[in-house]
């Protein structure tokens, strides 16, 4: 008899409390995609009006009694609130309901603990782990030293934990360190980039709106793509051609959610460079969603806080085949798209095109053969499509970088008539 080796999902109960100062139903639903997203299903949620937060119990005494309840009565294994909680309402709610209980932002690093998968992004997630623990260290007493195994208590680096600060700042000092010097590389790579005079273009949006998909739609990179929050932790980054004949670069980036916890912008801020450092931007939304609108509103805000302001943008619109109009306008900086099944996707490589700030020009060129160094030259930072040799000299039809057009002006020459077909 073979046992069936997948390990048991948590029952978790969803909490929030109204205050009026968002909408807290949306955010629900998007913490229930999150649970799942850990492995755990939703057995309830619930959500308190109050004109504030209650300082011991969030929820209120009232309250919190009817959720110890529920949980005894369902069995749960988790508690699981929308907001950030203080260490001394983590012990209280823990204990009225004698089960574990964590917030939105540890349950977001628990996913990412998950998803790591690059040296870089394990170390950026048990940065983000450690600061978030210490600020909480006196309220949790010894839990941190527990080997535990269930959503919030993973994550690389945690089987060593101990609960002495001057250890976790010593290791927060050590993963800077490491973070810094892999930041480092990663700037000389994109200085390098840039001397090369290669053209980057970051693909950002809400996590799940299908920006994995839609690189491996166009390059075939073939990243992990699946109907999950944080699918992508780790940036990819891969060549594509444009109808202009240039070559640039596609870099996938780890998903934004709304209120993002500052502790992850932080500790993922060298892998969110990628977009600051690049010459556009995809800002990708999910059009089939009602709140599709807010998607690409909630990007552009965090790309603001990344200093991202002046960087062309380009929107793009995926999963439009399964809706009939879009609810969004359309113009020249938008691309409704569907990078499942391919729609849209030439249209968005021609917008992108004229987007980019032109950095090669399309010429015919009649170079002579006593010039014909000038065809290296143009191969170092261009393109050449084809080459026929005449009497005099070589009929180039090729792309050339802005920087040399002075040196070929003089051989440029109309394009060749087609011939009618007969």
């Amino acid at each position: 008899m073979i046992e069936n080796q997948t390990e048991k999902r948590q029952q978790a109960v969803l909490v929030a409390v109204d205050t009026g100062e968002y909408d807290v139903r949306v955010s629900m639903d998007e913490l229930e995609e999150l649970a799942d997203a850990a492995g755990a299903d939703t057995l309830a949620k619930m959500i308190q009006k109050r004109p504030s937060f209650d300082p011991a119990t969030m929820i209120g005494e009232g309250r919190l009694e009817e959720l110890a309840e529920f949980c005894r009565n369902a069995e749960a294994d988790l508690v699981i609130f929308d907001h950030e909680l203080s260490p001394a309402q983590v012990r209280n709610i823990e204990k009225a309901c004698q089960t574990p209980v964590i917030d939105r932002t540890a349950l977001i690093l628990d996913i990412f603990a998950q998803r790591a998968v690059t040296a870089e992004g394990k170390l950026q997630v048990e940065l983000a782990q450690l600061r978030y623990r210490l600020s909480r260290l006196a309220g949790i007493g010894t839990e941190l030293s527990r080997l535990g195994g269930g959503i919030g208590t993973r994550g690389p680096g945690e089987t060593q934990l101990e609960t002495d600060r001057r250890h976790i700042r010593r290791r927060i000092s050590a993963l800077r360190s490491q973070l810094a010097e892999l930041e480092k590389r990663r700037e000389q790579l994109r200085a390098r980039r840039k001397k090369d005079g290669v053209t980057t273009i970051a693909i950002v949006g809400y996590t799940n709106v299908g920006k994995s998909t839609l690189l491996n739609a166009l390059t075939n990179a073939g990243v992990l793509a699946e109907n999950k929050l944080f699918a992508t932790l780790d940036p990819t980054s891969r060549a594509l051609s444009l109808p202009d004949g240039r070559n640039v670069l596609l870099v996938d980036t780890v998903g934004f959610v709304r209120r993002l916890p500052h502790q992850l912008v932080e500790a993922f801020h060298s892998t969110l460079e990628e977009a600051t450092c690049a010459d556009l931007i995809w800002c990708v939304c999910d059009i089939a969603s009602e709140e599709a609108e807010e998607q690409v509103e909630v990007t552009k805000k965090l790309m603001q806080e990344l200093g991202v302001q002046d960087t062309p943008m380009l929107t793009v619109l995926n999963k439009c085949d399964l809706i009939a109009q879009s609810p969004l306008p359309l113009n020249a900086l938008t691309a409704p798209i569907s990078a499942k099944t391919g729609f849209g996707l030439e249209a968005l490589l021609e917008k992108t095109a004229k987007a980019l700030a032109p950095t090669h020009t399309r010429l015919w060129l009649h170079i002579p053969y006593e010039r014909s160094g000038l065809i290296h030259e143009i191969l170092q930072e261009g393109k050449v499509f084809s080459q026929e040799y005449t009497e005099t000299g070589t009929l180039v039809d090729a792309l050339v970088e802005q920087k040399l057009l002075h040196k070929v002006a003089e051989f440029a020459q109309r394009p060749p008539e087609k011939e009618n077909p007969q």
